[in-house]
């Protein structure tokens, strides 16, 4: 295993074990059963480099319904509806599934990013989507990955809050979008933006 794999291996137990550390703060999550997710919703504040790059190279970036993107007085906001999920609050393995998604747009060209799938079953906290490019399937894909290492949880009966999540682009992503757009700039590691995931906890599995 070459020095970058080790380096790479080592980010991803440090961030599981800041999530698995945040969780364990609190008395109510230990040995707590798998819960579903049965609502709630997926924020995401856009990064403003982000948001620059992307209209410097003519990429427009708009929702795709019933998603939302608004810009409010403190940045541009991305928010995406839970379906459906489960939380294993005791082993911190999670799959969280979201409504609508985001749309990239340049010329004629368009990018679809959709049904987003928050994924911490892993050892890389990453989040997933489906994407369609000039209509046709290009298949699911990690789109960004998770940084967890300033998230904070709060955790009650009924409810489940994970603030502070930074997301960056894959290096999967970057190469797809750079592909189909016809440019190089984009690179994995750029920082998309910052999400608060809200949701309700329903029945136990």
């Amino acid at each position: 295993m070459n020095s970058i794999s080790i380096i790479r291996r080592m980010r991803s137990l440090a961030l599981v074990t800041s999530w698995v550390a945040l969780l364990a703060a609190s008395p109510a999550t230990q040995a707590a059963p798998t819960l579903t997710t049965d609502g709630g919703r997926t924020s995401v504040r856009l990064d403003p480099g982000f948001l620059s790059a992307l209209k410097s190279l003519s990429v427009k970036p708009a929702a795709v319904a019933p998603a939302t993107l608004r810009t409010y007085k403190n940045g541009v906001w991305a928010k995406f509806g839970i379906t459906t999920g489960a939380v294993d609050l005791g082993t911190v393995k999670a799959e969280i599934a979201h409504e609508g998604g985001l749309s990239l747009t340049a010329g004629k060209v368009q990018v679809e990013l959709t049904s987003f799938i928050i994924d911490l079953t892993g050892s890389r906290p990453v989040l997933t989507g489906l994407v369609v490019a000039k209509d046709s399937v290009v298949g699911r894909l990690p789109l960004f990955d998770l940084d967890l290492a300033a998230a904070k949880v709060k955790n009650l009966r009924d409810y489940l809050r994970l603030s502070g999540v930074n997301l960056k682009l894959t290096p999967e992503a970057a190469a797809a979008l750079n592909g189909v757009f016809g440019i190089t700039a984009l690179r994995g590691g750029i920082p998309v933006g910052v999400a608060s995931v809200n949701s309700t906890l329903g029945d136990a599995h």
